[in-house]
């Protein structure tokens, strides 16, 4: 029981010490306090001025950006706009409002406007193009000496005579057999031609040689140069 009694002295003495301290005025904590507060004063202008201090120091940098863009922006080409374009969007911006009528006189007087401003584009441009011609003038070809052309050879062919009616007229049959390019097998094709026979020697079914002349008539390019062998 004393033991118990030892140990619940602690706690009730503790209480009468917070009672005496607060029933007891303490002059030195209000004095312990304002110094504490001055500190804190003083440091809220500090935290003011380093918040004030911050934008200061930042639109520098924010305005750097706009100066730097502004050089780029003038730098860049202007968009070339095709004539067309331009007009399409003339047209877009257009409000829908009516041009008050005009007199012949107006327009006339359009007209002949456009058409000197046409002809001041097209002359500068020909004249752009000269200097430009003249600047780099082409290089001079030498003139290409021509060839005199002498007769041909002309083309000899080899027929059978298929009629001899007509007067100083034979029709010959020419028989053509050659080899086909890819298949390699015999053609045979065979075409007339009318050939000029002056003494009327050749008979149907001779063998004959033509050859080549100037034109004789509307369908006779041959003349008959020899009858190889008659016909049986």
């Amino acid at each position: 029981m004393i033991e118990e009694n030892e140990e619940q002295q602690p706690v009730d003495e503790t209480p009468a010490q917070d009672e005496s301290a607060e029933g007891s005025p303490q002059p030195a904590e209000p004095e312990a306090e304002a110094p504490a507060e001055e500190p804190a004063a003083e440091e809220a202008p500090a935290e003011e001025a380093t918040a004030d201090d911050a934008p200061a120091e930042d639109a520098p940098a924010e305005e750097a950006p706009a100066a730097d863009e502004a050089p780029a922006a003038a730098a860049e080409p202007e968009e070339a706009v095709h004539p067309k374009e331009r007009r399409k969007r003339a047209r877009s911006e257009h409000t829908g409002e009516t041009r008050p009528q005009r007199g012949p006189e107006e327009r006339a007087t359009e007209r002949t406007a456009k058409r000197n401003r046409l002809a001041t584009s097209r002359r500068a441009y020909r004249q752009k193009q000269g200097e430009k011609r003249a600047a780099s003038p082409r290089a001079e070809v030498a003139p290409q000496e021509g060839k005199e052309h002498g007769p041909g050879a002309p083309r000899v062919r080899q027929g059978v005579v298929v009629s001899a009616k007509p007067d100083k007229t034979i029709t010959v049959r020419i028989d053509i057999a050659r080899r086909h390019r890819t298949y390699k097998k015999i053609v045979r094709s065979s075409s007339t031609l009318h050939a000029h026979d002056e003494r009327n020697e050749a008979n149907e079914g001779d063998t004959v040689r033509v050859i080549e002349t100037r034109p004789l008539s509307r369908t006779k390019r041959w003349r008959l140069v020899e009858i190889l062998e008659r016909a049986r």
